[in-house]
Protein backbone atom coordinates (compact mmCIF):
# COMPACT_ATOMS: atom_id res chain seq x y z
CA UNK A 1 0.00 0.00 0.00
CA UNK A 2 1.45 3.03 -1.30
CA UNK A 3 1.76 5.42 2.54
CA UNK A 4 1.31 9.48 2.58
CA UNK A 5 3.60 11.33 4.72
CA UNK A 6 1.35 14.23 5.64
CA UNK A 7 2.23 17.08 7.91
CA UNK A 8 -1.07 18.31 9.66
CA UNK A 9 -0.71 22.13 10.30
CA UNK A 10 -3.45 24.07 13.01
CA UNK A 11 -4.10 21.27 16.09
CA UNK A 12 -7.99 23.21 16.96
CA UNK A 13 -10.89 21.88 16.18
CA UNK A 14 -10.78 20.53 12.78
CA UNK A 15 -6.92 19.65 12.62
CA UNK A 16 -7.17 17.54 15.33
CA UNK A 17 -10.46 15.92 13.69
CA UNK A 18 -8.39 15.28 10.47
CA UNK A 19 -5.39 14.31 12.21
CA UNK A 20 -7.47 11.39 14.03
CA UNK A 21 -8.28 10.81 10.62
CA UNK A 22 -4.58 10.49 9.33
CA UNK A 23 -3.62 8.58 12.40
CA UNK A 24 -6.12 5.17 12.31
CA UNK A 25 -7.06 5.42 8.52
CA UNK A 26 -4.64 2.91 6.60
CA UNK A 27 -2.33 4.70 3.95
CA UNK A 28 -1.36 7.69 5.50
CA UNK A 29 1.87 8.60 8.22
CA UNK A 30 2.21 11.96 10.24
CA UNK A 31 5.37 13.40 9.78
CA UNK A 32 4.95 16.49 11.80
CA UNK A 33 1.85 18.66 14.04
CA UNK A 34 2.19 22.42 13.42
CA UNK A 35 0.43 25.12 16.32
CA UNK A 36 1.97 27.93 17.99
CA UNK A 37 0.37 27.31 21.23
CA UNK A 38 0.01 23.90 23.43
CA UNK A 39 -2.90 22.51 21.30
CA UNK A 40 0.32 20.38 19.26
CA UNK A 41 1.19 18.50 22.63
CA UNK A 42 -2.21 18.07 23.79
CA UNK A 43 -3.16 16.21 20.39
CA UNK A 44 -0.06 13.93 20.29
CA UNK A 45 -0.70 13.07 23.70
CA UNK A 46 -4.71 12.52 23.13
CA UNK A 47 -3.33 10.28 19.99
CA UNK A 48 -1.26 8.59 22.26
CA UNK A 49 1.54 9.25 19.87
CA UNK A 50 4.67 11.02 19.81
CA UNK A 51 5.09 13.00 16.29
CA UNK A 52 7.35 14.98 15.28
CA UNK A 53 6.15 19.06 16.80
CA UNK A 54 6.77 22.34 15.24
CA UNK A 55 5.88 25.81 16.18
CA UNK A 56 6.93 27.07 12.30
CA UNK A 57 4.98 26.13 9.88
CA UNK A 58 8.17 26.53 7.27
CA UNK A 59 10.37 24.87 9.28
CA UNK A 60 8.06 21.71 9.83
CA UNK A 61 7.93 21.98 6.03
CA UNK A 62 11.55 21.46 5.28
CA UNK A 63 12.40 18.78 7.85
CA UNK A 64 9.51 16.88 6.88
CA UNK A 65 9.25 16.71 2.95
CA UNK A 66 5.15 15.90 3.18
CA UNK A 67 3.46 14.58 0.20
CA UNK A 68 0.68 16.39 1.86
CA UNK A 69 -0.17 19.13 3.98
CA UNK A 70 -3.57 19.39 6.16
CA UNK A 71 -3.87 22.85 6.31
CA UNK A 72 -6.49 23.73 9.68
CA UNK A 73 -5.14 27.27 10.43
CA UNK A 74 -7.10 30.46 10.68
CA UNK A 75 -8.13 31.76 7.00
CA UNK A 76 -5.44 34.33 6.57
CA UNK A 77 -2.95 31.77 6.52
CA UNK A 78 -4.58 30.14 4.03
CA UNK A 79 -3.03 31.20 0.83
CA UNK A 80 0.77 31.75 1.89
CA UNK A 81 0.98 28.06 3.80
CA UNK A 82 -1.07 26.73 0.62
CA UNK A 83 1.09 28.11 -2.10
CA UNK A 84 4.68 26.77 0.13
CA UNK A 85 2.85 23.47 0.40
CA UNK A 86 2.62 23.12 -3.41
CA UNK A 87 5.98 24.61 -4.38
CA UNK A 88 7.61 21.93 -2.22
CA UNK A 89 5.58 19.45 -3.57
CA UNK A 90 2.87 18.80 -1.92
CA UNK A 91 -0.79 18.31 -1.99
CA UNK A 92 -3.02 20.22 0.07
CA UNK A 93 -5.99 19.40 2.02
CA UNK A 94 -7.27 22.93 3.10
CA UNK A 95 -10.45 23.73 5.62
CA UNK A 96 -13.23 26.00 4.44
CA UNK A 97 -13.21 28.71 3.69
CA UNK A 98 -10.24 28.46 0.85
CA UNK A 99 -8.54 31.84 1.52
CA UNK A 100 -9.97 35.37 3.44
CA UNK A 101 -10.97 36.74 -0.10
CA UNK A 102 -11.23 35.70 -3.77
CA UNK A 103 -8.11 36.39 -5.38
CA UNK A 104 -5.94 34.92 -2.49
CA UNK A 105 -8.54 32.16 -3.32
CA UNK A 106 -7.86 32.52 -7.25
CA UNK A 107 -4.11 32.02 -6.33
CA UNK A 108 -4.04 29.46 -4.70
CA UNK A 109 -6.28 27.49 -7.14
CA UNK A 110 -3.42 28.31 -9.90
CA UNK A 111 -0.62 27.56 -7.52
CA UNK A 112 -2.74 23.55 -7.83
CA UNK A 113 -2.66 23.53 -11.20
CA UNK A 114 0.97 25.20 -12.24
CA UNK A 115 2.33 22.53 -10.31
CA UNK A 116 0.17 19.92 -11.00
CA UNK A 117 -0.70 18.63 -7.42
CA UNK A 118 -4.48 18.11 -5.97
CA UNK A 119 -5.78 20.61 -3.54
CA UNK A 120 -9.49 19.38 -1.64
CA UNK A 121 -11.39 21.85 0.39
CA UNK A 122 -13.12 20.72 3.19
CA UNK A 123 -16.56 21.02 2.44
CA UNK A 124 -17.58 18.44 5.11
CA UNK A 125 -21.56 18.33 3.88
CA UNK A 126 -20.36 16.95 0.61
CA UNK A 127 -19.38 13.53 2.00
CA UNK A 128 -22.92 13.25 3.89
CA UNK A 129 -25.21 10.61 3.19
CA UNK A 130 -28.12 12.59 4.54
CA UNK A 131 -26.74 15.69 2.87
CA UNK A 132 -26.46 14.38 -0.13
CA UNK A 133 -29.85 12.60 -0.21
CA UNK A 134 -31.40 16.64 0.66
CA UNK A 135 -30.04 18.19 -2.24
CA UNK A 136 -31.44 15.05 -4.31
CA UNK A 137 -34.97 15.18 -2.81
CA UNK A 138 -34.67 19.48 -3.26
CA UNK A 139 -34.57 18.73 -7.56
CA UNK A 140 -37.67 17.04 -7.31
CA UNK A 141 -39.74 20.05 -5.69
CA UNK A 142 -39.89 21.84 -8.96
CA UNK A 143 -38.89 25.70 -9.25
CA UNK A 144 -38.20 28.34 -8.32
CA UNK A 145 -37.14 27.01 -4.63
CA UNK A 146 -37.13 28.75 -1.43
CA UNK A 147 -34.52 27.58 0.67
CA UNK A 148 -33.81 28.35 4.24
CA UNK A 149 -31.33 27.67 6.67
CA UNK A 150 -29.41 28.71 9.56
CA UNK A 151 -26.67 27.80 12.32
CA UNK A 152 -26.71 30.11 15.27
CA UNK A 153 -24.29 29.08 17.83
CA UNK A 154 -24.86 30.67 21.20
CA UNK A 155 -20.67 29.82 21.87
CA UNK A 156 -18.83 30.29 25.31
CA UNK A 157 -15.74 28.71 26.75
CA UNK A 158 -13.09 27.07 24.34
CA UNK A 159 -15.57 27.82 21.39
CA UNK A 160 -16.12 31.31 21.89
CA UNK A 161 -12.46 31.70 21.85
CA UNK A 162 -12.48 29.84 18.70
CA UNK A 163 -15.08 32.44 17.24
CA UNK A 164 -13.35 35.45 18.83
CA UNK A 165 -9.98 33.84 16.34
CA UNK A 166 -11.95 33.54 13.61
CA UNK A 167 -13.70 36.63 13.86
CA UNK A 168 -10.38 38.72 13.73
CA UNK A 169 -10.41 38.30 9.93
CA UNK A 170 -14.00 36.84 8.55
CA UNK A 171 -17.57 36.86 9.88
CA UNK A 172 -19.46 34.17 10.67
CA UNK A 173 -21.35 34.56 7.21
CA UNK A 174 -18.68 34.13 5.25
CA UNK A 175 -17.00 31.26 7.86
CA UNK A 176 -19.87 29.51 7.56
CA UNK A 177 -21.92 30.95 4.96
CA UNK A 178 -19.48 28.98 2.18
CA UNK A 179 -20.95 25.54 3.77
CA UNK A 180 -24.61 26.55 2.54
CA UNK A 181 -23.89 28.65 -0.24
CA UNK A 182 -22.50 25.70 -1.54
CA UNK A 183 -25.49 23.19 -0.92
CA UNK A 184 -28.07 26.48 -2.54
CA UNK A 185 -26.11 26.48 -5.51
CA UNK A 186 -26.11 22.43 -5.39
CA UNK A 187 -29.61 22.38 -4.91
CA UNK A 188 -30.92 25.10 -7.93
CA UNK A 189 -27.93 23.95 -10.22
CA UNK A 190 -27.77 27.79 -11.67
CA UNK A 191 -26.10 30.82 -10.60
CA UNK A 192 -27.20 33.42 -8.41
CA UNK A 193 -27.56 36.88 -9.36
CA UNK A 194 -27.58 39.16 -6.50
CA UNK A 195 -26.93 39.18 -3.06
CA UNK A 196 -28.52 41.48 0.13
CA UNK A 197 -27.68 40.98 3.65
CA UNK A 198 -27.99 42.06 7.31
CA UNK A 199 -25.23 42.30 10.40
CA UNK A 200 -25.37 43.25 13.57
CA UNK A 201 -21.89 43.61 16.10
CA UNK A 202 -23.29 42.59 19.60
CA UNK A 203 -20.14 42.68 21.26
CA UNK A 204 -16.54 44.79 21.62
CA UNK A 205 -14.56 41.73 21.74
CA UNK A 206 -14.49 41.40 17.83
CA UNK A 207 -12.99 44.04 15.57
CA UNK A 208 -15.32 47.11 15.35
CA UNK A 209 -15.45 46.24 11.57
CA UNK A 210 -16.87 43.01 11.90
CA UNK A 211 -20.17 41.74 13.24
CA UNK A 212 -21.31 38.69 15.07
CA UNK A 213 -24.69 38.23 13.72
CA UNK A 214 -25.39 38.06 9.81
CA UNK A 215 -28.39 37.31 7.85
CA UNK A 216 -27.87 37.15 4.07
CA UNK A 217 -30.29 36.41 1.26
CA UNK A 218 -29.33 34.73 -2.23
CA UNK A 219 -31.54 35.52 -5.65
CA UNK A 220 -31.06 33.18 -8.68
CA UNK A 221 -31.79 33.29 -11.69
CA UNK A 222 -34.23 30.74 -12.06
CA UNK A 223 -36.69 33.25 -9.55
CA UNK A 224 -35.13 30.77 -6.58
CA UNK A 225 -34.24 32.43 -3.39
CA UNK A 226 -32.50 31.16 -0.01
CA UNK A 227 -31.33 32.51 2.81
CA UNK A 228 -28.85 31.54 5.55
CA UNK A 229 -28.19 32.85 9.05
CA UNK A 230 -25.47 32.53 11.86
CA UNK A 231 -24.69 34.69 15.17
CA UNK A 232 -21.74 33.52 17.00
CA UNK A 233 -21.45 34.62 20.81
CA UNK A 234 -22.33 34.13 24.03
CA UNK A 235 -25.75 36.62 23.40
CA UNK A 236 -27.16 34.39 20.93
CA UNK A 237 -30.30 32.49 21.40
CA UNK A 238 -30.89 29.10 21.11
CA UNK A 239 -34.35 28.99 19.93
CA UNK A 240 -34.66 27.52 16.35
CA UNK A 241 -30.76 27.75 15.80
CA UNK A 242 -30.89 25.18 13.76
CA UNK A 243 -33.44 25.47 10.23
CA UNK A 244 -32.32 23.39 7.10
CA UNK A 245 -35.30 22.89 4.92
CA UNK A 246 -36.44 23.99 1.64
CA UNK A 247 -39.54 23.96 -0.71
CA UNK A 248 -41.07 24.31 -3.90
CA UNK A 249 -44.25 24.31 -6.16
CA UNK A 250 -44.38 20.55 -5.02
CA UNK A 251 -43.61 20.09 -1.66
CA UNK A 252 -40.79 20.47 0.70
CA UNK A 253 -37.93 18.77 2.12
CA UNK A 254 -36.63 19.02 5.71
CA UNK A 255 -33.73 18.09 7.91
CA UNK A 256 -35.20 17.06 11.37
CA UNK A 257 -32.37 16.65 13.79
CA UNK A 258 -34.15 17.03 17.64
CA UNK A 259 -31.34 15.75 19.51
CA UNK A 260 -28.62 18.03 17.47
CA UNK A 261 -31.08 20.82 18.19
CA UNK A 262 -30.88 19.88 22.12
CA UNK A 263 -30.41 22.70 24.58
CA UNK A 264 -26.85 23.54 24.93
CA UNK A 265 -25.99 22.09 21.95
CA UNK A 266 -25.85 25.15 19.59
CA UNK A 267 -21.59 25.67 19.44
CA UNK A 268 -21.10 21.61 19.50
CA UNK A 269 -19.34 20.74 16.31
CA UNK A 270 -20.42 17.50 16.46
CA UNK A 271 -24.15 18.53 16.22
CA UNK A 272 -23.72 20.72 12.72
CA UNK A 273 -23.71 17.96 10.63
CA UNK A 274 -26.45 15.48 12.16
CA UNK A 275 -29.19 15.06 10.35
CA UNK A 276 -31.16 12.42 12.00
CA UNK A 277 -34.46 12.24 9.91
CA UNK A 278 -35.74 14.15 6.35
CA UNK A 279 -39.17 14.60 6.26
CA UNK A 280 -40.49 14.88 2.55
CA UNK A 281 -43.69 17.25 2.48
CA UNK A 282 -46.29 16.68 -0.94
CA UNK A 283 -47.37 19.77 -1.73
CA UNK A 284 -50.55 17.40 -4.07
CA UNK A 285 -54.48 18.52 -2.97
CA UNK A 286 -58.08 16.22 -3.38
CA UNK A 287 -60.74 17.71 -4.62
CA UNK A 288 -61.53 19.23 -0.79
CA UNK A 289 -58.12 20.85 -0.87
CA UNK A 290 -56.55 17.81 1.31
CA UNK A 291 -53.15 16.37 0.71
CA UNK A 292 -53.22 13.31 -1.31
CA UNK A 293 -50.03 12.12 0.01
CA UNK A 294 -48.81 11.67 3.87
CA UNK A 295 -45.55 13.03 4.79
CA UNK A 296 -42.28 10.89 4.47
CA UNK A 297 -40.07 10.07 7.03
CA UNK A 298 -36.40 9.29 5.61
CA UNK A 299 -34.01 7.52 7.90
CA UNK A 300 -30.50 6.82 6.34
CA UNK A 301 -29.05 4.01 8.01
CA UNK A 302 -25.48 5.70 6.98
CA UNK A 303 -25.37 8.52 9.26
CA UNK A 304 -21.48 9.41 9.77
CA UNK A 305 -20.58 11.33 13.07
CA UNK A 306 -18.37 14.20 12.83
CA UNK A 307 -14.91 11.75 13.07
CA UNK A 308 -16.45 9.54 10.16
CA UNK A 309 -16.93 12.58 8.09
CA UNK A 310 -13.51 13.88 8.53
CA UNK A 311 -12.60 10.09 7.74
CA UNK A 312 -14.56 10.25 4.32
CA UNK A 313 -12.90 13.23 3.39
CA UNK A 314 -9.42 12.11 4.16
CA UNK A 315 -10.37 8.93 2.17
CA UNK A 316 -11.58 10.73 -1.10
CA UNK A 317 -8.54 13.23 -0.56
CA UNK A 318 -5.89 9.75 -1.16
CA UNK A 319 -8.32 8.62 -3.49
CA UNK A 320 -7.96 12.00 -5.75
CA UNK A 321 -3.95 11.92 -5.52
CA UNK A 322 -3.46 8.01 -5.88
CA UNK A 323 -6.18 8.15 -8.79
CA UNK A 324 -5.33 11.70 -10.05
CA UNK A 325 -8.81 12.57 -10.13
CA UNK A 326 -9.68 16.07 -11.45
CA UNK A 327 -10.90 18.34 -8.77
CA UNK A 328 -11.31 21.32 -11.06
CA UNK A 329 -15.31 21.63 -10.92
CA UNK A 330 -14.71 21.77 -7.17
CA UNK A 331 -12.28 23.89 -6.83
CA UNK A 332 -14.58 26.38 -8.96
CA UNK A 333 -16.86 25.90 -6.82
CA UNK A 334 -15.04 26.90 -3.25
CA UNK A 335 -13.78 30.04 -5.15
CA UNK A 336 -17.69 30.50 -6.60
CA UNK A 337 -18.92 30.24 -3.27
CA UNK A 338 -16.32 32.77 -0.90
CA UNK A 339 -16.96 35.14 -3.87
CA UNK A 340 -20.65 34.75 -2.88
CA UNK A 341 -20.42 35.05 0.59
CA UNK A 342 -17.80 37.74 0.37
CA UNK A 343 -20.64 39.60 -2.02
CA UNK A 344 -23.02 39.13 1.26
CA UNK A 345 -20.36 40.73 3.61
CA UNK A 346 -20.11 43.64 1.66
CA UNK A 347 -23.93 43.90 1.07
CA UNK A 348 -24.00 44.13 5.24
CA UNK A 349 -21.08 46.84 5.16
CA UNK A 350 -22.39 49.00 2.36
CA UNK A 351 -26.40 48.53 3.08
CA UNK A 352 -26.59 47.43 -0.39
CA UNK A 353 -27.97 45.13 -2.44
CA UNK A 354 -24.97 43.34 -4.66
CA UNK A 355 -24.90 41.98 -8.43
CA UNK A 356 -22.74 39.08 -9.37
Amino acid sequence: MQVIKILVVGCGNMGASHAKAYHHLDGFEIVGLVARGDSKHKLNTELGADYALFELYEEALEKTKPDAVCIATYPDTHKDYAIKAFESGAHVFIEKPLAEDVTSAEEVVSAAIKYNKKLVVGYILRYHPSWMKFIELSKTMGKPLVMRMNLNQQSHGYMWNVHRNLMSSLSPIVDCGVHYIDVMCQMVGVKPVRVSAIGARLTDDIPDWNYNYGQLQLHFEDGSVGWYEAGWGPMVSQNAFFVKDVFGPKGSVSIVADKASNEGKSDSVAAHTQTESLRVHYADLDANNEFVKKDEWVNLADEPDHQELCNREQRFFRQAILEDIDLSSSMEDAVNSLRIALACDEAVKTKQTVLL
